[in-house]
């Protein structure tokens, strides 16, 4: 194998940790894979990689051969790029994970007019709302709402989305409708837990030119978000959501938005991935569809990031 192509093969070992992820990754055979490696280690007289049943991890030297080897791969692919290549297939498999408020009928609408677009790659889908470890789980790019925990992943902003608090009408008959800020410590609310901390989210609202948190007294707590919203239906209490996840409910009556003069500033929309300098094609068509298409897949519910 030539000198370039063992350095790709190594540097995505460094970044997914694992032979058989790797393979799959470039599209050739674990032999391959464990043979490119081999044949580096013996050229360079030192060993790159620590090796146990479990996982792969980076010896001193390799370490500090990663980084010149990421330098190296991230010349060579602008270099490359300069020109375009027109009617180029893309092809391979693509995991992602998007959050649980994204899977709804327009989403998957968006996603076959992709593939659509490029057939040849298939496209691996998950559903949550946890924080996923890219490189551990062998996914491609996440797409995720609100904050973000500090870390090495590459963040880019794709929109905005705009929250809403809401509850059902029985609830509201029940308790009566807040028209204050200050009204909702007499209230009852369904909290939903963070996925990096564990810890009921706050809800924020806008007073003025002030930014106020509420957390609130709460009957039940969730880990997932269509059941958080399926409580707030139930009657539950009050709930604070993206737009696109109880757009359908407020539109039938179902739920039924309060407070709109305190919305809260719309929440970032990010997409992250592992590494700039190792951007799979597929990765990068879809960051690019991702983000000329995502306002347009909920309209009013998600304002567009202008680069």
């Amino acid at each position: 194998m030539e000198l370039l192509q063992t350095m790709q093969v190594f540097a995505r070992l460094a970044e997914l940790g694992s032979f058989t992820r790797t393979a799959e990754a470039l599209q050739i055979g674990r032999p391959q894979v464990t043979r490119a490696i081999q044949e580096l280690e013996a050229s360079l007289g030192v060993r790159l990689l620590q090796r146990t049943t479990r996982q792969v991890r980076l010896t001193a030297e390799g370490e500090q051969f990663y980084e010149r080897v990421k330098g190296i791969l991230g010349s060579i692919a602008d270099a490359t790029s300069m020109f375009g290549r027109p009617g180029a297939t893309l092809r391979g498999k693509l995991r992602i994970d998007i959050p649980t408020a994204f899977a709804q009928l327009p989403t998957f609408q968006s996603l076959y007019a992709f593939n659509q677009c490029y057939p040849d790659i298939e496209l691996i889908l998950g559903v949550s709302d946890r924080t996923v470890d890219l490189v551990a789980e062998g996914v491609d790019c996440v797409l995720r709402i609100g904050d973000l925990p500090d870390s090495s992943l590459v963040a880019r902003t794709v929109g905005y989305a705009t929250m809403v608090t809401c509850a059902a009408p029985s609830y509201l008959r029940q308790f009566g409708t807040p028209s204050a800020l200050d009204e909702l410590d007499s209230h009852q609310g369904v909290n939903f837990l963070s996925g990096q901390n564990g810890r009921p989210l706050p809800w924020q609202f806008r007073e003025g030119s002030s930014d106020r948190k509420h957390i609130s007294r709460s009957g039940i707590t969730l880990t997932e978000s269509n059941a958080y919203v399926m409580c707030a239906v139930a009657g539950f209490g009050i709930i604070q959501a993206p737009g696109v996840t109880v757009d359908h409910y407020l539109q039938a009556g179902t739920l039924v938005e309060i407070l709109p003069a305190y919305r809260p500033r719309p929440r970032t929309v990010s997409v992250l991935y592992p590494s700039r300098t190792h951007l799979a094609p597929q990765v990068h068509v879809f960051i690019e569809w991702i983000r000329h298409h995502l306002s347009s897949i909920f309209g009013r519910w998600l304002e567009p990031h202008d680069d």
